[in-house]
């Protein structure tokens, strides 16, 4: 299996280890196949920019950390891009709404605690 972590699984493993769930820490620390979103990376950098995210590092130590975990980054691309245009409108958040198409799109579960996500055809982990 092929697991895309959700933002918030990013901000948690990075700074907050404890709210991950007993299956998403799993996940985190034991399987092989993890791949963060370039655009979690960008939504993590408007949150901070706005102030609504507290996290002591940078954008670039962020992928640098996922890097080090060998956490693949995943690019956006155009296929996705245009999955989102076909999913339903149950979560309106762009970033999550692009995560699902990603996942989609390249076969993974999505590891997020995000209760709407689930309400997709797509297999979550929390």
């Amino acid at each position: 299996m092929r697991y895309l972590l959700d933002t918030n699984v990013i901000v948690f493993m990075l700074s907050a280890p404890g709210e991950l769930s007993a299956e998403a820490a799993r996940v985190v620390r034991k399987e092989p196949d993890l791949f963060a979103s370039i655009a979690s990376l960008w939504e993590i950098g408007i949150k901070q920019g706005l102030g609504k995210l507290r996290i002591e590092m940078s954008v670039p130590e962020i992928e640098e950390e996922c890097i080090r975990r060998d956490i693949c980054i995943l690019p956006i691309r155009a296929s996705a891009i245009e999955r989102v245009k076909s999913l339903p409108t149950i979560h309106r958040d762009p970033f999550d709404r692009l995560l699902i198409a990603q996942a989609l799109e390249d076969g993974m579960a999505i590891v997020t605690r995000d209760g709407a996500i689930p309400r997709y055809p797509i297999q979550t982990i929390w």
